[in-house]
């Protein structure tokens, strides 16, 4: 059996929101496995979701940029160890600087980012050490996206000034009605955090992993197995409208629309969501100490 140590329980509160001794009832009865505790404590009803990122800590923002004709969008997060750095006027110069360079010279990865050159000659790569020595604090280029359509239109829209970011890719012809339309779908993606663009995006072993996960709390409840079936059809449909961005109620509808009814002629093609430090962890802070003599007590 592996062992349960109260870094593991700090993990598993973290990402399910349950209580310490029921994470680690969850934990000591499978192995310290924590995927399977994260399934046991949803099962039980003790975790309504899991935060799929995990734990969300690292500073910095996110950049965006998009072409003149909208056929072209560069979305970046740029990482700091502090908001304070973030909030610096050469750190953000630098992300503005990336993200129009991205799309002049045709960048798709980080890789042939760091090695562009900026207009005095230095690599992309030499002048962030350059501003890192500068400012003296750690700063990295965490990941980069580049959204190109074909037919139709992109559009960006920026969150809480900076912390998240979103482009939307979308059929049809980027005049002033359908960029409007197009920004207000990019901010219900900022705020609906949608996993899927639609259920043909659902693989099968998405779908059977929450299907029995809802069946199990279903058998919890005492619910008869005959009734479990026809209520796993309903919870399936629930799960849709709740996690793909067509189906998702639009954030600001009066009368019940879907997103993909407000679109109306326009439709979604696709999008990108970058929230700041999503998946990254801070520097440990001394609650695992915490947790350990709770436990110990």
């Amino acid at each position: 059996m592996a062992a349960v140590t109260a870094t593991l329980v700090k993990e598993l509160r973290e990402r399910t929101g349950a209580g310490m001794l029921d994470c680690k009832k969850a934990l000591e009865s499978h192995d310290g496995d924590i995927e399977k505790a994260i399934d046991y404590l949803r099962e039980k009803g003790i975790a309504k979701a899991v935060k799929k990122a995990g734990r969300i800590a690292a500073e910095g923002l996110i950049f965006d940029e998009v072409t003149a004709d909208h056929k072209k969008a560069v979305i970046l997060e740029f990482n700091s160890e502090t908001d304070f750095v973030a909030k610096n006027e050469e750190f953000k110069d630098f992300g503005r600087k990336l993200v129009k360079i991205s799309l002049e010279k045709n960048i798709h990865t980080l890789e042939e980012l760091n090695e562009a050159q900026l207009d005095g000659g230095k690599k992309v790569s030499e002048a962030l050490t350059d501003l890192i020595a500068k400012i003296g604090e750690n700063m990295s280029l965490r990941r980069l996206a580049v959204v190109e359509a074909k037919d139709g239109f992109v559009q960006t829209y920026s969150h809480l000034g900076g912390k998240l970011g979103v482009v939307v890719e979308m059929s049809g012809e980027a005049n002033e009605a359908n960029l409007e339309k197009a920004k207000n779908i990019a901010m219900h993606v900022a705020a609906m955090d949608p996993k899927y663009l639609s259920e043909a995006q659902v693989t099968a072993n998405d779908l059977e992993h929450e299907k029995e996960i809802a069946r199990k709390q279903l058998e919890e409840e005492g619910k008869p197995a005959n009734i479990i079936e026809k209520i796993l059809i309903g919870k399936m449909n629930k799960f849709y409208e709740e996690n793909c961005l067509v189906d998702q109620i639009y954030v600001r509808a009066e009368n019940k629309e879907t997103v993909a009814q407000y679109a109306g002629d326009i439709k979604v093609l696709g999008f990108e969501r970058f929230k700041v430090g999503d998946g990254i962890e801070k520097k440990e802070e001394d609650f695992a100490a915490e947790v350990a003599a709770q436990i110990k007590g």
